[in-house]
């Protein structure tokens, strides 16, 4: 188990549609299900995570808007998913005017971090859902983070977009957050019989400087995993025998491996 204090993660890549959200569900409900106990807050102002776990808008009665902009506590925001040991800070709506908001407030960088200060008394493990852009609201979940776990799809341009990413986290660090790290990278949406997936994950392996953090789990394309959002579940729960499944649970694994050693 984790030493005192959350480890808080944020789930980052700046583009859209490349199992961010996927990632950060079905890592939790893995993390969850060996004991640890899981915050997930969904940052992203599309509120996918929080479907995905069956959370709909009618019963988001406050979220990370009202962490960051309405000085709400984390005891009173965060809510259960109805997995064990497993809350969500959900998104609302209230969360799409969030960058004009912050723009002008004090702190605007680093009100997350100030919100989650007391999440070492009730959770191991916060992973934060970020949403598929740089703006305020990423910034927020690199300063409140100590690791950065980037959901890579193996798609053309996939190492322009690390190289992006790797500038703001290096920004981040500079001014914000000096312990900022990364967890890691996780190849996703792979299609083994496709050659460009292929060549992709060997360009990303073979990086200088990426190839390091890569995890050895690749997560396929699966359409178990496409349809578990729609049922309010993570692929874990609706189909633990696909393949998107098992692959998710092998990468918990892995995860926990580089962040507590071994068992």
């Amino acid at each position: 188990m984790p030493p005192d204090g959350a480890r808080i993660h944020a789930v980052v890549n700046q583009k859209g549609g490349v199992a961010k959200t996927t990632t950060t569900v079905n890592l939790a409900t893995a993390l969850a299900a060996t004991g640890r106990r899981v915050l997930v807050v969904d940052l992203d102002p599309q509120g996918n995570a929080s479907t995905g776990l069956g959370v709909g808008p009618d019963r988001r009665r406050l979220g990370a808007w009202d962490l960051m902009l309405a000085g709400a506590r984390l005891d009173d925001a965060a809510m259960a998913t109805g997995l064990a040991g497993f809350d969500i800070v959900p998104s609302t709506e209230q969360l799409f005017g969030a960058e004009i908001e912050l723009a002008d407030r004090p702190r605007r960088e680093t009100r997350l971090r100030d919100a989650l200060g007391g999440a070492g008394g009730r959770y191991d493990y916060v992973l934060i859902d970020c949403p598929p852009s740089l703006g305020l609201l990423t910034v927020n979940a690199l300063t409140a983070a100590r690791r950065v776990l980037v959901p890579l799809q193996a798609e053309f341009l996939a190492l322009e977009g690390l190289v992006l990413l790797k500038q703001t986290v290096e920004a981040v660090r500079a001014a914000l957050n000096p312990h900022l790290g990364y967890a890691g990278i996780l190849l996703t949406m792979s299609d083994r019989r496709n050659r460009l997936s292929a060549e992709v994950e060997a360009d990303v392996r073979g990086h200088a400087e990426f190839g390091r953090l890569v995890y050895d789990t690749v997560i396929p394309r699966n359409v178990r995993v496409s349809e578990a959002p729609s049922h309010g579940k993570p692929v874990i729960v609706y189909d633990m025998k696909a393949s998107g499944s098992q692959a998710y649970i092998r990468f918990a694994g892995e995860f926990l491996y580089r962040e507590e050693g071994a068992p």
